[in-house]
């Protein structure tokens, strides 16, 4: 185990699990043959994943029952909105909020939150959980705890005087885009105290340990004339196309779509209808396989039991709607498992999945 104090922004712990974690060359998009989902399950609050070879046909590895237990490696015993890249180096990286919902139904507090609800909100929590492997399968971990950070906010309490990181109501729903430069950005839902939700970045460290710089915002809901944010946003999803960068978010329920030249924005918010009335949320776009489409997947989390909803564009302008896993119009089905949420998708090689699947067929 080794423990890293990294100056006066963060104290983060970062352990390796079961082997040496190697660098491995990037692949490219010609060389991809099958796809990789994570997700999580409120009943277990674990790191699910999930594969399939042509992106509609799914399978649960392990049989649906995590890969990794959130016990054993997030803060609060659970872990929640798992995304999974392929960094610049070729290494996968996976970060994730570290909260249980359910702790007290559980028993892994007596308490219904980690703090004080009425002070810090519904599922209030301090940090993330980042996860690195060459492989899928040996990973090296480290937990990050925004409380500590000592950075400026930006954020003014009642009384009108700034806010510290340690009253960070939120950090949710981290994903991750590479730089042009070959940098790790991550973005993530936060709020202080009972605030409005917002999303703000960071850049990480190469080996996906430690933030080098300090969070700053990305994008807010809309403000009122005295510059006070109205509306809560969540879950960024953000990906580069036809020199743009296209962002995908929740406010109150409702998906939505802002663009912008440059990643850290500013980003406009433009119309999008994703061709149901439903409220969805934690949207992420993930590309076809040798194919100029790109499928956007949500989170009916109103619906029970909870599924996910496709739609598919060519042009991140139009889009058409195919509905939700094994709902017999859809051509998106689940072989082995249910009430996923949360879900994120990468492509990878034909050697990386046979692999993995012969890793846990054993």
């Amino acid at each position: 185990m080794k423990q890293y104090i990294l100056g006066a922004m963060l104290a983060a712990l970062t352990i390796t699990i079961s082997a040496q974690v190697k660098n491995t060359k990037q692949a490219t998009e010609k060389n991809m043959a099958g796809y990789v989902m994570v997700y999580h399950k409120d009943a277990d609050h674990g790191l699910h994943m999930a594969y399939s070879w042509d992106g509609y046909k799914w399978t649960a590895l392990n049989n649906d029952k995590p890969i990794m237990a959130g016990d054993t490696i997030a803060v609060q015993k659970g872990i929640r909105d798992p995304y999974i890249f392929r960094a610049p180096d070729g290494m996968f990286c996976v970060a994730m909020t570290d909260l249980h919902v359910f702790g007290k139904r559980d028993g892994v507090r007596t308490t219904e939150w980690e703090r004080d609800g009425k002070k810090y909100d519904w599922g209030n929590n301090r940090g993330l959980v980042l996860l690195r492997s060459a492989d899928l399968i040996h990973w090296q971990r480290t937990n990050l705890d925004f409380s500590s950070l000592t950075c400026a906010t930006g954020v003014m309490d009642v009384d009108g005087e700034p806010m510290p990181w340690s009253e960070v109501g939120c950090v949710w729903a981290p994903e991750m885009i590479a730089t042009d430069d070959g940098r790790i950005l991550m973005h993530f839902t936060t709020r202080f105290q009972r605030g409005r939700n917002h999303i703000r970045y960071v850049l990480m460290s190469d080996d996906f340990t430690h933030m080098t710089s300090e969070p700053q915002v990305l994008v807010t809901g809309p403000k009122d004339s005295e510059g006070n944010i109205t509306k809560h946003i969540i879950d960024s999803d953000i990906t580069r196309f036809g020199g743009k960068y296209h962002l995908f978010c929740t406010e109150h329920g409702q998906p939505k779509h802002a663009v912008s030249n440059n990643l850290t924005g500013p980003y406009t918010f433009i119309p999008f209808n994703d061709g149901v009335s439903q409220s969805h949320e934690a949207p992420m776009l993930w590309k076809r396989i040798g194919e100029q489409k790109w499928v956007l997947m949500q989170d009916r989390y109103t619906l029970d039991p909870h599924n996910f909803y496709f739609v598919e564009t060519t042009d991140l302008e139009h889009f058409t709607p195919l509905g939700y896993f094994d709902d017999g119009r859809s051509p998106f089905t689940r072989t082995n498992f249910t009430e996923q949420k949360h879900g994120a998708v990468i492509q990878v090689t034909k050697k990386e999945l046979k692999r993995l699947i012969k890793f846990w067929n054993q």
